[in-house]
């Protein structure tokens, strides 16, 4: 049976002797390296005489440096090592900081010692693994964003729209666009349509609150 080499970085001492000793009874796992900071662990991996290291949990809020900053560190000493994330934040900004500087899974701390296993072993084996929460972060991230609806206006309705914020009358906003009355009749009711409102006051006052 191939061995996973696990390494973990982590402060908190239940979290830390947690994952020792749950993760420890696991025969396919050894733990190499245990660190209380990005510090000790870089310390302990030049001091030592093998470095064997194909799974780190690392966490964030860590004495000295942060985990953010450790992955860097970590990747020039460690280079084929996949790194975890095993931390208790979940905002956007550190998620995708943490997967752009080389982190290959990102685990929220309230993740059962059951999943982080999973994760460990799936990682090892070339998978990926997520949070459920995290992963839906990363979707909406990359999901096309919904268009806006001044987009949604072509520019010969913004026009009129713009004729109707300067106070202009549909014949004369007719006349400036060299088009006929009944057009740009059509044009407001489609507008009206497209932007959910019932009168020229309201397309005034959604134009100077959204900046159409």
């Amino acid at each position: 049976m191939e061995k996973i080499h696990l390494a973990i970085i982590e402060d908190d001492v239940l979290i830390r002797e947690s994952l020792e000793s749950y993760l420890g009874e696991n025969k396919s796992i050894e733990i190499t390296f245990i660190a209380i900071s990005v510090e000790d662990f870089l310390e302990s991996i030049e001091a030592a005489r093998e470095v064997k290291i194909d799974v780190l949990l690392l966490d964030i809020g860590l004495p000295g440096m942060s985990g953010l900053e450790g992955i860097r560190y970590i990747k020039e000493k460690i280079p084929e090592s996949n790194i975890i994330m095993l931390t208790t934040y979940e905002e956007d900004d550190k998620i995708f900081q943490a997967l752009c500087a080389g982190a290959v899974s990102y685990i929220t701390k309230r993740t059962s010692l059951t999943k982080i296993e999973e994760a460990v072993v799936t990682i090892f084996r070339g998978g990926s693994y997520m949070s459920p929460s995290i992963a839906r972060k990363v979707v909406n991230y990359f999901k096309p964003k919904q268009t806006s609806e001044e987009s949604q206006l072509t520019l010969r309705q913004q026009q009129i729209v713009q004729g109707v914020v300067d106070g202009l009358s549909y014949k004369m906003i007719a006349a400036k666009l060299l088009i006929s009355i009944d057009t740009v009749r059509d044009h407001i009711k489609k507008i009206y349509r497209i932007l959910n409102i019932h009168s020229k006051a309201e397309l005034i006052k959604k134009t100077m609150n959204d900046n159409l």
